[in-house]
């Protein structure tokens, strides 16, 4: 779920929900957009709210007046009032982790619109957030990579259960891990973001480019840490290799698949897969301590080849997003890749490159100077969004889950989102 190098031990991925409406740890929980099954955003939501724009500091809020849920737990209307109290739980933790600028949009068919943008979106100009800005989604972009490789799954072109030496050769226990354990994060394979080597070599120079097999060199320089299958463990490692299986698979480049057959059909005409440091504007700059110093800088223009498949993608909040209710693929398949198992973490399960989190369907990323957060909850068909610039944790969790928290307090307390840090996601 998120890009996290130093600090990914077992994460989860970026609701990688990346696609519709999912990186938690490691990259894990990621927005909703077309990849997975998440149902797409209401496709004509009521506004009953003001745009979000404005950058108001939470001291200067009214204490909120509590919207009580209907009597019979059900989501609540996104009334005036609700948007009210909803603007002083995102501006507390604001504040208090200190978030530089957030953009979060929540809806359900019915039920209204809430779209808001707070802070800033650049340190040095005082520009303001706006809730059309681009971020950096992180390992939300893992959940496209793996809903690319469903479609292929779908027209019977590789199989879940191949294995990946069949596809790739070098791999470690090549012969006995598998798709399906690829994309559920059970392979053993070590987290080449994890590895001292390749942060050096990320910080001392951002901007240079990486290659996917310079990328797995810096996994496949340690030993497998458990047998396929065994359990689960994030890895950005594993999405890479899909990656290359989509690439071998198909004859096509990662980012011209996953457009064409993946972020085009889902309609979201502003999430892009960037080949190199590329930002579409209007984007919001993004902070990071992940540096060779130690000290806060921006990392706007960092390249994301490092990330690749396991989180280089870019959207923002205002694309549909269908990624947990399986609109690209069968039924059949959708099935498979909602089958979560346990994870390790409470309330928390990892299905093919998505999470469920307390019912909440989707993946979240962090990368550094942004993270993002993209989940679907099936019962009312809510989907949340949450993106920010950046990725500095506050007491040891991630702003992403700090504000999904927050917000799903208010409006579904019976499904309370909240993915332990070392869930965290890379990539």
């Amino acid at each position: 779920m998120t890009a996290r190098w130093r600090t990914v031990a077992a994460g989860m991925a970026a609701v990688g929900l990346v696609v519709v409406p999912v990186s938690m740890g490691n990259g894990a929980v990621a927005a909703v957009s077309a990849p997975v099954s998440i149902p797409a955003l209401v496709s004509t939501p009521v506004r009953v709210l003001a745009p979000a724009s404005v950058s108001v500091p939470v001291f200067t809020l009214p204490p909120p007046v509590p919207v009580p849920l209907p009597a019979s737990g059900e989501f609540p209307q996104l009334t005036p009032a609700l948007a009210r109290q909803l603007d002083g739980v995102v501006q507390k933790v604001m504040a208090e982790a200190r978030v530089p600028g957030v953009i979060v949009s929540l809806s359900a068919p019915g039920k209204g619109e809430y779209v808001r943008a707070f802070g800033e979106a650049d340190k040095v100009t005082d520009e303001p957030v706006q809730p059309d800005m681009n971020m950096r989604m992180g390992s939300e972009t893992k959940t496209f990579t793996v809903t690319a490789l469903l479609k292929l799954v779908d027209e019977g072109r590789v199989g879940l259960d191949d294995p990946i030496g069949r596809y790739v050769s070098g791999v470690p226990n090549g012969d006995r891990i598998t798709l399906r354990q690829l994309a559920g994060m059970r392979s053993g394979l070590f987290n080449y973001s994890d590895d001292r080597g390749f942060f050096t070599a990320l910080v001392s120079d951002p901007q240079r480019p990486f290659t996917p097999q310079e990328l797995l060199s810096y996994s496949f320089r340690h030993p497998v840490e458990f047998p396929p299958g065994a359990k689960f463990q994030y890895s950005n490692t594993n999405a890479i290799l899909l990656g290359l299986v989509v690439e071998k698979v198909s004859g096509v480049a990662l980012a011209d698949y996953i457009d064409r057959e993946v972020v085009r059909p889902a309609g979201m005409g502003h999430t892009v897969f960037p080949t190199g440091a590329e930002f579409p504007g209007p984007h919001a700059h993004g902070y990071t301590r992940q540096t060779a110093s130690g000290l806060t800088e921006d990392a706007t223009d960092w390249n994301p080849s490092w990330a690749w498949a396991a989180g280089a993608m870019i959207s923002e909040v205002g694309d549909p997003r269908t990624v947990a209710t399986g609109t690209l693929l069968s039924p059949a398949t959708q099935a498979e890749r909602l089958r979560t198992s346990p994870s390790g973490l409470p309330g928390t399960g990892y299905g093919l490159g998505i999470f469920d989190v307390q019912g909440w369907i989707g993946h979240n990323g962090s990368l550094p100077g942004y993270q993002s957060l993209t989940v679907y909850l099936p019962g009312p068909q809510a989907t949340l969004v949450v993106l920010l610039n950046t990725d500095v944790s506050y007491e040891g969790a991630e702003p992403s889950t700090l504000f999904g928290k927050a917000v799903t307090q208010v409006v579904t307390p019976q499904h309370v989102f909240d993915l332990p840090s070392q869930a965290a996601t890379a990539g």
